[in-house]
């Protein structure tokens, strides 16, 4: 039990402070818009990457020095222009939670924009498939290290997803729906520049 509770606690920490992926998953969640399906995509994703660390594909990554400054620089460009997305937004005058649900995207525009966050990361593979990988070797046996990253990603992205509608009051402002959309935009950008520095 305690191999999987140190999983579960740094799986846990490493998906808790405000990036783009937890950033739009909020965003879906007070929407209310294909919550079940984004939330499915985020912690499905963070399984896959996970259980390839565990597995041992780390050294992989570690080993393919063209993949890290793609996955950079790609990642930049896609937040930058999601960024961009978000900040015309913050400058529109709206009608709080009215113009949100006048916004929404398809399903598929919600589950491609999740991926992308997601896979074009690469903070993601550092922490997931590197980090999580090699402190797993430390615990007997290493895949019980893994379940327990995986279950805190499934209980942190059901919570935030599903937890956000609680906000839905406060986002039937319009000022409200701004101010997100601004603190979005510059948690892109400022990630994107992180990324290129």
């Amino acid at each position: 039990m305690s191999t999987f509770l140190a999983g579960f606690g740094l799986g846990l920490s490493l998906i808790l402070a405000i990036g783009s992926q937890n950033a739009f998953v909020l965003r879906q969640g007070i929407r209310r818009s294909h919550v079940l399906a984004v939330v499915l995509t985020c912690a499905i994703s963070d399984a896959l990457l996970v259980t390839a660390g565990v597995a041992g594909f780390g050294w992989l990554v570690e080993r393919l020095t063209w993949l890290e400054p793609a996955m950079r620089y790609g990642g930049a460009a896609f937040l930058i222009i999601y960024g961009l997305i978000s900040l015309r937004s913050a400058l529109r005058p709206g009608t709080g939670m009215q113009a949100a649900e006048d916004q929404q995207q398809t399903l598929g525009q919600a589950v491609s924009i999740c991926l992308a966050l997601t896979w074009l990361n690469p903070h993601v593979y550092l922490d997931t498939v590197v980090l999580l990988g090699s402190v797993s070797t430390t615990y007997d046996p290493p895949w019980l290290f893994g379940l327990g990253a995986v279950c805190a990603s499934f209980t942190f992205f059901f919570s935030l997803g599903y937890g956000a509608r609680l906000l839905a009051p406060l986002f039937a402002r319009p000022s409200a729906w701004r101010i997100l959309d601004g603190l979005v935009a510059l948690t892109m950008f400022a990630i994107a520049a992180s990324l290129i520095l």
